[in-house]
């Protein structure tokens, strides 16, 4: 795992970079974040790809939790990925009501995700 160094407007902000999923429950977002904190972060990229599918099934609850610690540590999250084609409703529902806040953002784009954490 890389971590990747964006800066906009004097802001720090933490790409993580790899091929494999670093998510797979709670307890491994936890890690990460502290982690990127540990390191001067509090402002963090991932790609959907290195998120458990699990995250974005709303049933199990995993989502909740994961964002719930990032919060808690005030760590803001950019999840690059295709959020356009979901099917579900709920998920989509839940992508949009989490956009409008500041502290954790479904996006299209790595230049997106800079754009957004360096408000």
């Amino acid at each position: 795992m890389e971590i990747k160094n964006h800066q906009k407007n004097s802001i720090e902000i933490a790409e993580i970079i790899t091929d494999r999923i670093v998510i797979q429950n709670a307890e491994d977002a936890l890690d990460l974040l502290g982690n990127v904190y540990y390191q001067g972060y509090d402002k963090m990229i991932i790609h959907e790809k290195n998120i458990s599918p699990d995250f974005f099934d709303l049933k199990n609850k995993m989502a909740g939790e994961i964002l719930q610690k990032f919060s808690n540590y005030r760590v803001s999250l950019a999840i690059v990925g295709d959020f356009l084609s979901l099917s579900s409703k709920s998920l989509n529902d839940f992508i949009y009501e989490s956009n409008k806040g500041r502290h954790v953002n479904f996006v299209a784009s790595i230049d997106e995700a800079i754009i957004t954490l360096s408000r």
